[in-house]
């Protein structure tokens, strides 16, 4: 990762990185386990869990020789579901403490998968990472979420760049309750807040992709669960 951010990518990815390496690093641990919660966070919990049964659902049942990039692991769940299913997967996370997390989460036993994690930039080169320097199938779930538009379309054309199949990732949709949360979030005091959530308009996400070169727009869901609200969409080549 660059030590001296300027672009608003990157500006971004270091706020994320400082955040969830943070105050944010316990209740995230707590909220990615079996530990007891708020009722609102175990909404959040249920939504995601949910996000990541539809995402995973969108790729191969069986993913034996398919290499697939977790991009923004977090914890590490969905890198173990897609490992069971025999895929080889490259995790790699800006929070060093949650892949820290994740490596001690992981079974030692994966089956025909395995994982290898990274501390690091979901766009950093991927030779760092694979032999090849692409992916059968690249997964970002919630890890886009906290960019605009441009930034986002931006990124997704860089991670096309690398992948041979297919992309599942979410975006924040453009609904009342996101954008009174967003507008809420703006009020507290700028070293009290965590990174925004950015909703998007879905049809102007399409927009955007429908320029991305030799790609399409797939299938699309969204996942609404208390506060957890999240839109997957599919990215498949033409």
């Amino acid at each position: 990762m660059s030590t001296h951010p300027t672009s608003p990518y990157e500006l971004q990815r270091e706020r994320l990185a400082h955040y969830f390496d943070g105050s944010a690093r316990k209740a995230w641990i707590d909220l990615t386990s079996n530990a007891k919660v708020s009722g609102i966070r175990a909404t959040v919990r249920a939504g995601r869990d949910a996000m990541r049964a539809q995402l995973l659902g969108w790729l191969p049942q069986d993913l034996r020789r398919c290499a697939v990039l977790d991009a923004g692991c977090g914890t590490g769940a969905l890198s173990v579901e897609a490992a069971w299913r025999g895929a080889a997967v490259t995790a790699v996370d800006v929070a060093g403490g949650l892949v820290d997390i994740a490596r001690q989460r992981a079974p030692a036993f994966l089956g025909h998968g395995r994982i290898d994690w990274h501390v690091g930039d979901m766009l950093d080169p991927p030779q760092a990472w694979s032999d090849t320097g692409t992916f059968d199938h690249i997964v970002a779930m919630d890890s886009l979420i906290h960019y605009k538009l441009d930034d986002m379309a931006w990124a997704l054309e860089r991670l096309a760049a690398r992948c041979t199949g297919s992309i599942v990732f979410t975006f924040a949709p453009h609904t009342r309750l996101l954008g009174v949360m967003h507008a809420v979030g703006q009020a507290f005091p700028r070293a009290n807040r965590s990174p925004a959530i950015v909703p998007i308009a879905e049809a102007a996400l399409r927009a955007r992709l429908a320029r991305l070169d030799g790609w399409r727009v797939g299938r699309s869901g969204r996942i609404s669960s208390g506060f957890y609200i999240s839109n997957g969409m599919e990215l498949v080549r033409r």
